[in-house]
């Protein structure tokens, strides 16, 4: 991204997080006359042991100097997580290799050996995704549950977008706004992983001016690397179902992610996966 961007995205992330935090979390008195929600500026600065003016200069996204130890200072007071800790990392300091590693993209091919991790997860709808969340790999489960992304042309197999664009998704999830939010979470830890790819900067604008609701879930600022969650479907064939929504990463030279769905205990979701899968024969 160029410095501008990354700079206001540096901005809004930490007003997301200073927002989201009160007084009394922190040990701060509530006080009054409180125009915004969260945390003041002066406030975050004084937990911080920093300058207010420094801080509101940083949170402004002007292009200041900043330390790795002021910012952990920093990422202390807001309460960070790990995954927010990097990414605030990767924003302030501006330590990614640079545009020229990203322009060459590499087309993605499961191994053999992941290949047939997806085949034995038979009852476990499992996707694998690359750095932009595209889908480049599933197995059975995952169609039967989804949709069947054979059909699907290899570029409009991108995780983030096919969770605005098609209904399928909008009304097999419960909570589709949890679902989505999962999923932004982990995309916005790439964002900051990869901070010169100039490819998220042309997508979130993309999606942005395409669908409104994006850009209200996207400027929530979540980052995980791996959320753990529980989701709740309504498929149209096999009604309620249940799954644990577990993401891991796969080493090698690829950046890939693997996402798991298992089938929750005592919830008759496997059994009616068994049937569904056996009735499409």
């Amino acid at each position: 991204m160029s410095n501008k961007t990354r700079l206001q995205a540096l901005s809004g992330f930490l007003k997301s997080r200073r927002a989201a935090l009160t007084p009394a979390a922190v040990g701060l008195p509530e006080g009054t006359r409180r125009r915004t929600p969260g945390l003041r500026r002066e406030e975050v600065a004084q937990l911080a042991g920093v300058s207010s003016t420094w801080y509101t200069w940083l949170e402004q996204g002007r292009d200041i100097k900043v330390s790795p130890s002021v910012l952990e200072c920093i990422a202390a007071a807001l309460r960070l997580t790990k995954d927010e800790r990097n990414y605030l990392f990767a924003l302030a300091l501006d330590n990614g290799p640079g545009p020229a590693a990203y322009q060459q993209e590499e087309i993605t091919i499961i191994s053999p050996s992941l290949q047939k991790i997806l085949q034995e997860l038979t009852t476990c709808p499992t996707i694998i995704s690359d750095r932009h969340c595209n889908i480049v790999g599933w197995n059975e489960a995952a169609a039967h549950v989804f949709l069947d992304f054979a059909r699907l042309p290899a570029e409009g197999r991108n995780m983030i977008s096919l969770l605005f664009v098609r209904k399928e998704f909008q009304r097999l999830a419960v909570n589709w706004e949890q679902f989505v939010r999962g999923y932004l979470a982990i995309f916005r830890a790439y964002y900051g992983q990869y901070v010169e790819d100039r490819w998220y900067d042309d997508f979130i604008a993309e999606m942005k001016g395409q669908h409104p609701r994006f850009q209200e879930l996207w400027e929530e600022s979540r980052v995980s690397s791996a959320p753990d969650v529980v989701l709740e479907f309504r498929h149209a064939k096999a009604g309620k179902m249940l799954f644990h929504l577990t993401s891991l990463q796969v080493h090698g030279t690829a950046d890939l992610r693997c996402s798991i769905y298992t089938p929750a205990d005592n919830s008759g979701t496997e059994s009616k996966l068994q049937q569904l899968m056996k009735d499409a024969v």
